[in-house]
């Protein structure tokens, strides 16, 4: 081999080895053969990232709750961001470098041109790969600043009590009239959480004791068509009455739920059923025991389809209407499902999976979602849900048979619910008495009327005492096994 040719390969060689050394460790290419304060400095930021991050690593093994902490702080989702846009400029700028102390003008034609590709796709490939972490530390921080200020709250006896409250809307807008209602009631040091479901249909109830919807309906909500889902309509004709509040509609709810169950409500989350679809799709799916057809699209010629019985992985289109189908059923069936989709979630939603796709399910929770939780409190929430992930599910929901909807007996709803709660903290007094209602019994002064609008009638169809219709076990008559049970899961 010539001399010469010997040399240009030699310079060519040199010259990759200057890059994947850049690769390897930033600042060597520069300490080998370049500025040797510049590669001193570049292995010492890189060294220090290392240490920094196996350090975090090896203490969120021991402690998950620093990782939680950490994914969590909005002003650590910044110094990420900005630390991997500098560094991502930074390693550029060394790979450039390398590539002038590699001497490409010294190097025949066709070895340029490698270098050059070489040189670009290290350069793009590890930039590009930073910038884009530091867009989704963008984009999480975005996410945690639609919460509020400030530190998770106390517990109420020894239980945070929050209202998930489902906005029947069209897209991109909240409804007036809200779809569902359900407290989730977690114990703070467990996280075993019993799910009160409240219908949208409910009339005749107290508010809580010096409230102000208290003070306008001393004897309850009894006006003429007043349902428990028209509490925040009415309160929208008379907003003058809630001077200061943010949410006059949602802390009057609030204020009706707790005069029901006689619980604190220590936050509430309000969800947009429209935007609950794409959050399924970024958690991948959920899958479902589909017991009976159920029907999508709407009522009657609306109908557009049918989701087939059977054990199924639904998308967020079909999830949503798993949870909302009104053809052929009844409220309370739709309070069964939308259990039997909460219990699926909590149990199925790997944190694997969310750290994966977080930047998506970051977008839809922002899309779907409105809250007072704290920002502060939720790498102490998402522990909980962790620890409620291996636990079960318990449910009470006010609907017939046990309970008269038109006129509930107030009394036996918060004995329900102590009970329901007693039971999942392990009370053997509470587990004894606690049985759900023998077949066919029926609530004082009959089931409870209908659904609380104008075409509730269409959904409330007569049945046999053994007709199914929801993903429950269960019929209207018998009442719905989610809609009261110990362990949601099996009852879907």
């Amino acid at each position: 081999m010539p001399v010469d040719e010997r040399a240009a390969r030699v310079r060519f060689r040199r010259a990759l080895t200057l890059m994947a050394f850049t690769l390897v460790v930033p600042g060597s290419a520069q300490l080998l053969a370049g500025n040797r304060a510049i590669g001193k400095l570049a292995l010492r930021i890189w060294l220090f990232s290392l240490g920094t991050l196996l350090a975090v690593a090896v203490w969120s093994w021991f402690d998950k709750g620093l990782a939680l902490t950490l994914a969590f702080s909005p002003t650590v989702m910044l110094v990420i961001r900005l630390y991997l846009i500098v560094g991502a400029l930074g390693w550029a700028a060394l790979f450039v470098d390398a590539w002038r102390i590699g001497q490409p003008l010294s190097l025949r034609l066709p070895h340029r041109r490698a270098v050059v590709g070489v040189n670009g796709v290290l350069c793009f490939s590890v930039a590009g790969t930073m910038l884009f972490g530091a867009h989704l530390a963008a984009a999480q921080r975005d996410w945690l600043t639609m919460f509020a200020d400030g530190d998770l709250g106390s517990a109420h006896n020894g239980r945070y009590n929050i209202l998930l409250i489902g906005g029947d809307s069209g897209n991109d807008r909240w409804g007036l009239r809200t779809d569902s209602m359900t407290i989730a009631s977690v114990d703070a040091t467990t996280g075993r959480t019993v799910m009160i479901g409240l219908p949208r249909n409910m009339q005749n109830f107290p508010f809580r004791e010096g409230s102000v919807m208290a003070k306008q309906f001393p004897k309850g909500f009894n006006c003429d068509g007043c349902y428990l889902n028209g509490v925040s309509t009415w309160v929208g004709d008379h907003t003058d009455l809630f001077k200061g509040s943010e949410n006059p509609g949602i802390d009057a709810t609030v204020s009706a739920i707790e005069g029901i169950t006689d619980l604190d409500i220590n936050y509430w989350v309000m969800v947009n059923m429209r935007g609950f679809e794409r959050l399924v799709n970024a958690f991948g799916g959920v899958t479902l025991n589909v017991r009976s057809r159920i029907p999508v699209g709407g009522l009657g010629k609306d109908v557009t389809g049918y989701i087939e019985p059977g054990r199924r992985k639904l998308n967020g289109h079909d999830a949503l209407w798993y949870a909302r189908a009104r053809e052929g059923s009844d409220d309370y069936s739709r309070m069964a499902r939308q259990k039997c989709v909460f219990s699926a979630l909590v149990s199925q939603v790997s944190p694997a999976k969310a750290l994966t796709n977080f930047q998506e399910i970051a977008k839809a929770s922002s899309a779907m979602i409105q809250t007072d939780i704290p920002g502060g409190a939720l790498s102490d929430f998402v522990q909980l849900a962790l620890r409620a992930r291996t636990q079960k599910i318990s449910s009470v929901s006010l609907v017939p048979p046990r309970i008269n909807t038109a006129d509930p007996d107030i009394d036996l709803v918060q004995q329900m619910i102590r009970s329901a709660i007693d039971r999942a903290e392990g009370d053997p007094k509470a587990a004894k008495k606690g049985k759900t209602p023998a077949q066919g019994e029926q609530p004082k002064g009959g089931t409870g009327g209908s659904g609380g609008s104008g075409d509730d009638k269409a959904e409330q169809p007569a049945q046999q005492p053994d007709t199914v219709t929801g993903g429950s076990l269960g019929s209207r008559n018998q009442g719905y096994q989610a809609n009261e049970t110990d362990d949601v899961a099996a009852a879907c």
